[in-house]
């Protein structure tokens, strides 16, 4: 892709799954890369193996955020792309769940990119450039059972996204949304459960998916750097899927 090598990249959720494996695909583009994730080690040994940078953060806490990309932007350079990855969620209909665990979902799916946002978007004003791509998910646009409030943050990051390209494409910043299919990560696994009922519900989204297989991380790496890149320099406000064909949104 045209464009990322230099390139300041700072990627949420970068520890494991989609975003270890976006950080290695930056890395390869000759992009410096900076890891965000809570978890300290994950992001030490993913940042050591593409040759970036790790800070521990939780995006919930907004000052905790803001101090970090001050700290990046002091140690790499001003952030060119940003890559809200970070995601977490508990399964189950929503009748069972209670407000404690809404708010939990809620503080990583929402507040925490639009925390990332508010700390990066200024400097990016700025100097009149950026890239932003947001991992969101096919459950925002068409529904996931057992994902009510996961979904409702996703549909809710489609629209904003949507919203920022509009209030900062005079600025010639690039806001995106790639939403990822059933994606054989850790999430996906926390969701489906252990056991027989984690390996029917694989089974059953095998036969749904017209490729006939979970995403993998890879999957959607290309679609990211892509948006990410000189290559997509007037595409802004866009939604992709990297579902397999599962959905087909327009």
């Amino acid at each position: 892709m045209r464009g990322l090598g230099g390139r300041v990249v700072l990627v949420t959720g970068g520890a494991g799954g989609i975003g270890a494996a976006l950080c290695r695909r930056f890395a390869e583009e000759g992009s410096k890369v900076a890891v965000f994730d809570l978890d300290a080690d994950g992001a030490a040994a993913v940042a050591a193996d593409c040759g970036g940078r790790a800070w521990t953060v939780d995006i919930a806490d907004q000052a905790r955020v803001v101090a970090a990309v001050a700290d990046v932007e002091r140690a790499l350079g001003p952030i060119d792309v940003l890559v809200n990855n970070a995601g977490w969620d508990r399964a189950g209909p929503f009748l069972d769940t209670d407000k404690a665990l809404w708010e939990r979902i809620v503080a990583v799916n929402l507040y925490g990119p639009l925390h990332m946002h508010h700390a990066v978007v200024g400097g990016m004003r700025a100097r009149g450039r950026g890239r932003i791509v947001n991992i969101a998910s096919d459950a925002g646009r068409v529904g996931s059972s057992g994902e009510s409030v996961y979904a409702a943050c996703k549909g809710g990051i489609i629209a904003f996204s949507k919203t920022l390209a509009r209030e900062l494409a005079r600025q010639r910043i690039n806001v995106n949304v790639v939403c990822p299919g059933p994606t054989d990560t850790a999430l996906f696994r926390d969701f489906a459960g252990a056991g027989e009922r984690g390996e029917k519900l694989r089974a059953a989204l095998e036969r749904a998916i017209p490729f006939g297989r979970l995403g993998t991380p890879e999957d959607v790496v290309g679609a990211v750097v892509f948006l990410a890149s000189d290559d997509a320099a007037f595409v802004t406000g866009q939604v992709l899927s990297a579902s397999g064909g599962l959905t087909m949104a327009g």
